[in-house]
């Protein structure tokens, strides 16, 4: 027998079938293979040698599963699908297995590592600061995040000024962890515990879940989440966004326009792994018109990675996504975290729905 799975996690799977109708993958082929069942399936081949790591259809599921873990809250046997797909990429993705684009992708994280990414945080303008009272909540600031979206760390800090963010942070693991390599990510993530002592708060939800797993959740916590729980401004305090005719944002006292009309897309691993999803809805229904997103709570097609590596399958997830948002009217789309930004900015680039993070829209609310 194989030894790549957790037995005891492996076993709690009844193949009863309440995790398909989640799956964007099932949903995409109607294919039992492209299923959690079906995957669990052959992980189990895997384990009692019955299939090789080689065997095509079994390295082609391991790279077609976005790993969004929409299987797991639906799950009544409470299967840990997240780390049995950990562990069968640890094992299946070896060597040239692995997918090249990932490890280009790992293999610049290597190179370039923890300077580079702070130099172009810093180039980019992304928050930093240089004072702060020891026991003071840090912000991380992730890697994708600092370089392409700066404004989401300064827009944290305009609404929690106490949030300390240091310029040398290092990455959290999580594309490692995702990609392979999930020790290596957990030890990343334990490296910038130590960096960042005491409370965590984080921007992205992929970082949040992954640190959260190996840090726990007293020392980590998504910045939606923190301000719901009272840190930061008081919810009730936040003013409404309402536009003027040109459909911009009128300063926070003014009187007259409407009122902004809200979407979210959740974070599938803020919300499948870590639970937080209440948190943004309720703090966006206090800034405007807040409008459900159909199945919001599905992945976007982004998934780490997964649309670099992928891209034609992460469109395809996408795309009944973008016709249901097309329907709602919105002027803003909000995120919470920076795949899910990069993957829908670009998809509605030229539509009138900007794409913002919870962050900046916060921010503006505060008048920044």
């Amino acid at each position: 027998m194989a030894d790549i799975f957790d037995d005891e996690l492996l076993s709690r799977c009844m193949s009863c079938g309440f995790c398909l109708p989640s799956c964007p993958t099932y949903r995409l082929t109607g294919e039992e293979a492209s299923s959690p069942r079906g995957r669990i399936t052959l992980m189990r081949a895997l384990q009692d040698d019955r299939l090789d790591v080689t065997d095509p259809t079994v390295l082609a599921q391991s790279e077609f599963c976005l790993g969004c873990r929409a299987c797991e809250p639906v799950c009544p046997a409470g299967v840990q699908y997240g780390q049995l797909l950990e562990q069968w990429r640890d094992t299946e993705w070896r060597g040239r297995r692995r997918p090249l684009l990932a490890r280009v992708l790992m293999a610049m994280m290597s190179w370039f590592g923890m300077v580079g990414i702070t130099l172009l945080g810093l180039l980019r303008g992304a928050a930093v600061t240089r004072r702060g009272t020891p026991d003071a909540p840090h912000l991380m600031l992730g890697c994708v995040e600092r370089v392409l979206y700066p404004r989401v760390s300064r827009s944290a800090r305009r609404v929690v000024p106490a949030l300390r963010a240091p310029a040398v942070q290092g990455c959290c693991g999580a594309l490692h962890a995702h990609n392979g390599e999930s020790e290596r990510g957990r030890a990343m993530a334990r490296r910038l515990g130590r960096r960042l002592p005491g409370t965590i708060v984080t921007t992205s939800g992929g970082c949040s879940a992954h640190l959260t797993a190996e840090l726990g959740t007293d020392r980590v916590v998504e910045f939606s989440a923190w301000i719901a729980a009272g840190n930061g401004p008081d919810p009730a305090s936040l003013r409404q966004i309402r536009l003027g005719e040109d459909g911009k944002p009128l300063p926070p006292n003014a009187s007259g326009g409407r009122l902004a009309r809200f979407g979210l897309q959740d974070s599938c691993h803020l919300r499948n792994a870590v639970g937080v999803w209440r948190e943004p809805r309720e703090l966006l229904r206090r800034l405007g018109e807040y409008v459900e997103v159909p199945d919001a709570g599905g992945c976007c097609g982004a998934a780490g990675s997964y649309s670099v590596l992928r891209p034609a399958d992460s469109r395809a997830v996408l795309a009944p996504k973008l016709a249901a948002i097309a329907d709602l009217d919105l002027d803003y789309l909000v995120v919470v975290n920076p795949g899910c930004y990069r993957q829908l900015a670009g998809a509605l680039r030229g539509s009138r729905t900007r794409v913002v993070h919870l962050a900046e829209l916060l921010a503006l609310s505060a008048g920044g």
